[in-house]
């Protein structure tokens, strides 16, 4: 499964920009890769841990501007079509393999 968050954070003023900047890092910090501007995404073995990076995630949000998150999953996120441009680094990586306990 992978988390989405999509973002539009207000950068008008230094400390927007700051605020905007903390958020970004904060995503990279907790295993989040950038797949466009205010777009990133993170592989989740699961609902729950991706619950768990949702909270994380209302707790370092700025105050203003808007945040949005998606849970997709594999198939659902590798069956994105890329109208312009080229697919990133992110989504020509292999997807784990789902694991068979006997």
């Amino acid at each position: 499964m992978r988390a989405m968050i999509i973002f539009d954070l207000p950068v008008v003023t230094k400390k927007e920009r700051k605020l905007a900047t903390n958020f970004r890092k904060f995503l990279l910090d907790d295993g989040f890769e950038m797949l466009q501007y205010s777009v990133y995404t993170r592989l989740c073995p699961d609902r729950d841990n991706a619950y768990t990076h949702l909270n994380r995630i209302k707790k370092a949000a700025p105050d203003t501007g808007s945040i949005r998150m998606l849970m997709l999953t594999e198939h659902q996120f590798t069956d994105m079509y890329v109208v312009s441009g080229e697919k990133t680094t992110q989504e020509l990586k292999n997807t784990p393999q789902q694991l068979a306990f006997f």
